[in-house]
């Protein structure tokens, strides 16, 4: 830390900084709580930010930052004092860092300007307002804001009152032993792992041991992230472990109790694979939606106002909230249940829960969708053709088709050739090429639902159907084989499918856009995977290959995913992105 006697002295020792460090200018005056001063300053998500009296620049802000103070320094002069004139409107810009901030806006140069809530930070002018300021200081508790702060707000009632109260003290003790939300991250999948294990082991004691390590599991995955907020260690790595690392431990654990089912004489596979083309398609559900509206024009509708009266109510926004069988509720539900009674029944409760989580969350967008008059941007478009996950199948139909046009054309084309694709699978004979038809019909209406830009009102159905067409014709098909170990085969090509549809949700909302053209042609699209399998169904009728060619698909796909998804993340200047909540 060094102290400039000016606005002129302040430009040179900063030109004098190396330009990959991050520099902080703080006006000597200034009074406040430490974390104030954090959160303006240390928050590595931003490449620039300010709090009254100070500013911070990230190196891809130097350069800007530097030019502001020396326009700052030319119109005040370079002896001038620290303080401009109190004709400037904003108190709290009439510092030279808020000057300084103000100038860099007026440049192009975002500046975040992060809530303080309770917590003071102000660069009093005279006596008088230093010993007010220092009042307000000492009058907040730092370390307990900080403390509520760690902890999302709109966490489900479950994290809220039966995790979130403790494991914030948990997070504060990692921070200062010096862990990182990574390692704490890593730790929760490894519980996770284990409980799986446990699980597998099929016996009573597993059994009550797995349910305790995933409860162990989910205080630990509440904990990384509010260790980042308390600590603002947050990164993109961070964000993308904390991510994907949620679903890994979900499927583990349900391929966990599978095994031990399988182990206490009670195949229950399907039932597994089951429930996570459902939870999965719930998701890409709330992708879709969130996708195709957030930056939407007009964005508007009755049903949208009635949620935000009723989230007015008390009692109602818990009970909401509930009912969506978030994922704290969720793991609760699978880890008393596991350890109580059978995996059997685990999954008859989850498939049960979520089925009625989706058809609530789904009506409720069909309502907002077709009652609100928005206009969807081509960014919304072009998120939902990349959440539709298109191969080179459907791109050429695609290329050569002329686009429907209706308002809820591409939806009713993309559901038509579910329900052919599903209901090929379902009710014709097994390994019949009228599937394979089938799924040529499949990849035709695929490629005619995208043929043109999705910014209809029910458009973002598309990526979901499509989604259900592609896992749970892989589930039927290796449920109605009797190749021995088809559905954990399937299981497993599902898994790995499912982990490149969510790294694409991640990196959309990183801004970087989905994965290269490249690997969505190498691994087929979900029409080229889907018409793939019906076509091994079909040669490999009642053979222990269909089992071999499901597991060699998975590894293959899970092979170029993984690794070009690794090389992304490890080395992308993606945002971190994490969950804020409300200020404490």
């Amino acid at each position: 830390m060094q102290t400039a006697a000016d606005a002129g002295d302040a430009a040179t020792l900063l030109a004098a900084v190396p330009a990959d460090r991050r520099v902080a200018l703080v006006d000597p005056r200034f009074v406040g709580h430490v974390h104030a001063l954090r959160l303006g300053l240390t928050d590595p998500r931003f490449a620039a930010a300010t709090v009254p009296g100070a500013l911070t620049a990230q190196p891809e802000a130097r350069g800007a930052l530097l030019r502001a103070l020396r326009r700052t320094t030319a119109a005040v002069g370079a002896g001038a004092p620290v303080v401009a004139p109190d004709t400037d409107p904003a108190p709290e810009d009439r510092t030279v860092p808020g000057r300084i901030a103000v100038a860099l806006e007026a440049e192009g140069t975002a500046v975040k300007r992060p809530e303080l809530g309770s917590l003071t930070a102000t660069v009093p002018t005279d006596a008088g307002a230093r010993a007010t300021a220092e009042s307000a200081r000492d009058g907040v508790d730092d370390e307990a804001v900080r403390l509520r702060s760690a902890v999302k707000a709109h966490d489900g009632f479950f994290t809220t009152f039966a995790i979130s109260p403790y494991s914030r003290y948990i997070a504060r003790w990692c921070a200062r032993r010096g862990l990182t939300p990574n390692q704490v991250t890593t730790a929760s999948l490894i519980t996770a792992l284990v409980a799986a294990g446990a699980a597998a082991t099929g016996t009573r004691g597993g059994y009550v041991a797995a349910g305790i390590l995933l409860l162990v599991s989910f205080v630990l995955d509440c904990t990384d992230g509010q260790l980042a907020r308390y600590s603002l260690q947050y990164s993109t790595m961070g964000a993308w472990l904390d991510a994907t690392f949620d679903r890994a431990k979900e499927y583990a654990y349900y391929a966990g109790l599978a095994i031990g089912a399988v182990r206490g004489g009670d195949d229950v596979w399907v039932l597994a694979l089951g429930a996570m083309v459902l939870q999965a398609c719930r998701h890409v559900v709330d992708f879709s939606f969130n996708e195709a509206n957030h930056d939407a024009v007009a964005n508007t509708s009755p049903t949208a106002a009635l949620s935000d009266k009723l989230d007015s109510v008390g009692w109602t926004v818990w009970a909401r909230r509930m009912i969506v069988l978030p994922i704290g509720e969720r793991w609760a539900m699978i880890a008393v249940l596991t350890a109580l009674t059978t995996p059997r029944i685990v999954f008859y409760a989850l498939l049960i829960g979520c089925s009625l989580a989706a058809c609530y969350t789904t009506a409720g967008r069909l309502l907002r969708s077709l009652t609100r008059r928005a206009s969807r941007t081509d960014r919304a478009a072009q998120a939902l053709a990349d959440l539709a996950d298109s191969g080179p199948l459907a791109q050429g139909v695609a290329a050569v088709a002329p686009g429907l046009r209706g308002a809820f054309t591409a939806p009713a084309v993309a559901l038509l050739g579910t329900l052919v694709m599903i209901g090929a699978a379902l009710f014709l004979p097994y390994g019949s090429w009228l599937t394979v038809a089938a799924a040529a019909v499949y990849v035709l209406l695929s490629g005619l639902a995208v043929a043109r830009p999705l910014k209809g009102a029910l458009d973002w159905l598309v990526p979901p159907f499509f989604r259900a067409a592609e896992y749970v014709t892989i589930l039927v098909l290796a449920a109605r084989s009797d190749a021995p170990h088809a559905v954990p085969a399937a299981f497993g090509l599902v898994s790995a499918v499912a982990y490149h549809h969510y790294d694409t949700v991640y990196r959309i909302r990183g801004g970087t856009g989905a994965p290269p053209q490249w690997l969505v042609r190498t691994i087929g699209g979900h029409e080229g995977r889907t018409a793939l399998v019906a076509v091994l169904a079909a040669v490999l009728t009642h053979a222990a290959g269909f089992t071999t060619a499901l597991t060699a698909l998975a590894v293959a796909v899970a092979l170029v995913v993984l690794v070009e998804s690794i090389r992304f993340w490890v080395s992308s200047s993606a945002p971190a992105v994490h969950d804020e909540g409300e200020l404490a």
